[in-house]
């Protein structure tokens, strides 16, 4: 298969499991469009094409002509130099290995991280806050994580694929997407009755059992074991933490339990106050599940193809 349809297929797969509506993902291509129209000729050529039909700006193909190959992939939650490394090894040992297929974003996905986290709005409006309020809250998050990350070394690992003659693609918010539907939906379906069964509930779920068997499977935060969790929201997409505010806007609309990756400190410290229960699902757990979910998606789509695990990621078959 090439390239270009394994992006193209995370790209669809973010999607279709975006809590935006398609109405909502296709106005923000527009206005990239619109956006680029404007342009003048001279500044085009410092304009990101793929937001004109990739809503997603953490996912892209870091390194690699689109037309390539791929036999076989290399995927981790985290594929920096030392598991490009490991990929070229692997080949000298006779694996099919053309593509490094990471989880958190490297080169342009890294560095424009914080565009995806205005999608946080829409995803707190799903439950009850403004949109406007929601769009207040996240600008001033989005810019203070775009300063953050502007000193990063963004490129080390795309460098050292394109080096050693590997291919380099990032899918970030897509399994992002995914793995908060599937929580969702599953949480949803079991309604686990207080806060000890959502994490005995979680951990059905075949990643986060292999986390928890590991020691570091999902955990309750803030919250007593025996609370009933009321409304159960799963907070898994957007980037990354939004800012404590939003816990106090959630809290107003009836949101009893925030089921998410990680939180900061500052999450937790804010929670206990509004009375808000936090239970950590697992990040590196979740990104595995939400990296399985494309996975199977890609395989569906295009065909099998040869799949190592490296950087905590165990692979999971559901289709």
């Amino acid at each position: 298969m090439r390239l270009d349809d394994i992006y193209r297929v995370c790209v669809e797969v973010g999607i279709e499991n975006d809590a935006r509506d398609r109405t909502e993902v296709d106005r923000v291509l527009a206005e990239a469009k619109r956006a680029y129209e404007k342009l003048d000729e001279e500044e085009r050529p410092f304009f990101d094409v793929e937001k004109l039909t990739n809503p997603y700006a953490d996912t892209r193909i870091c390194a690699g002509d689109p037309d390539a190959e791929i036999r076989g992939l290399l995927v981790g939650v985290d594929m920096e130099v030392g598991e490009v490394l490991l990929a070229d090894r692997l080949r000298e040992r006779g694996a099919p290995i053309d593509l490094i297929f990471a989880h958190h974003p490297e080169g342009p996905g890294y560095a424009n991280l914080h565009e995806v986290m205005y999608m946080q709005a829409d995803l707190w409006a799903a439950q009850g806050v403004s949109v406007a309020a929601g769009d207040a809250l996240i600008a001033p998050r989005a810019e203070e994580v775009r300063r953050r990350i502007m000193p990063v070394n963004h490129y080390r690992a795309i460098q050292a694929a394109e080096l050693l003659g590997l291919a380099s693609l990032s899918c970030h918010t897509p399994a992002d997407n995914s793995v908060n539907r599937f929580v969702q939906a599953f949480l949803d379906e079991k309604a686990p009755a207080t806060l000890d069964a959502v994490v005995k509930v979680l951990r059905e779920i075949p990643e986060y059992a292999d986390a928890a068997r590991k020691g570091f499977g999902p955990s309750i935060i803030v919250g007593s074991g025996s609370a009933r969790p009321g409304r159960i929201v799963v907070d898994m997409t957007g980037g990354t933490e939004g800012p404590t505010d939003a816990l106090d806007r959630l809290s107003s609309a009836g949101v009893g339990t925030l089921v998410g990756m990680h939180y900061s400190e500052e999450h937790k410290k804010r929670a206990e106050e509004l009375r808000l229960n936090l239970v950590i699902a697992g990040h590196v757990s979740s990104d595995v599940l939400g990296m399985n979910l494309v996975l199977d998606e890609i395989e569906r789509r295009l065909g099998s193809l040869e799949v190592h695990c490296a950087s905590g990621m165990v692979r999971v078959k559901r289709s």
